[in-house]
């Protein structure tokens, strides 16, 4: 007795390559948002908690948070935002040279946001071991750094796969990817800097 046909889905006409909601890594790096937020999230309420239980806030005899530096490092992340806005246009035209042109300055632009940090670090003009409103501080600013070489790392990863290949279409999906989780990186840090360097200002 022969086996009853079994129901089946053409699906020749979809598209190999897609991009945002309809790509699953997509989903993947806005998890990864997701979780990332919420670390900050929870640094950022560590340092108001603790802030509230303070007399003075820096401590007596702490300086303010120097803002020369971190203003400079908050507007270069925000210009990241377009070679990368420009990163994602090209690679949903499949345009290699695009990806591998604008990806290259957004990296140029990344590595020396990642340079300038460690200026930041120091414009807390606070150990980390001090007191409560430095590791406090530290610990909020240390978690963004490494979300931003990270990142640097990875587009560095996507960059030499555009370059020396085997390039592949799913590869420009994760230059969309890349210019996405840019757009967090930057945004995410306004409120973070207006935290630690202009809010001890006015708290």
């Amino acid at each position: 007795m022969s086996a009853p046909p079994r129901a089946t889905l053409d699906v020749s006409e979809l598209p190999e390559v897609v991009f945002g909601p309809r790509d699953t890594t997509w989903w993947g790096t806005l998890g990864f948002m997701v979780i990332e937020s919420t670390t900050l999230a929870v640094c950022a309420a560590s340092y108001l908690y603790l802030r509230q239980n303070a007399a003075a806030w820096p401590p007596e005899h702490v300086p303010l948070p120097s803002v020369l530096v971190p203003t400079i490092n908050v507007l270069l992340l925000l210009a990241t935002i377009v070679p990368m806005w420009l990163v994602g246009r090209a690679a949903r035209r499949l345009d290699a040279s695009g990806v591998r042109r604008w990806l290259t300055v957004a990296i140029l632009l990344g590595a020396l946001s990642s340079a300038l940090r460690l200026w930041e670090f120091a414009a807390l003009n606070v150990r980390w071991d001090r007191n409560a409103y430095g590791s406090a501080a530290w610990a909020t600013l240390g978690f963004h750094s490494t979300l931003l070489f990270v990142d640097v790392i990875e587009s560095l990863v996507i960059l030499a796969i555009f370059v020396f290949g085997p390039l592949e279409e799913k590869h420009f999906t994760d230059a969309g990817d890349a210019a996405f989780y840019q757009y967090f990186l930057s945004l995410v840090y306004v409120p973070l800097y207006v935290l630690l360097f202009l809010s001890p200002r006015w708290m």
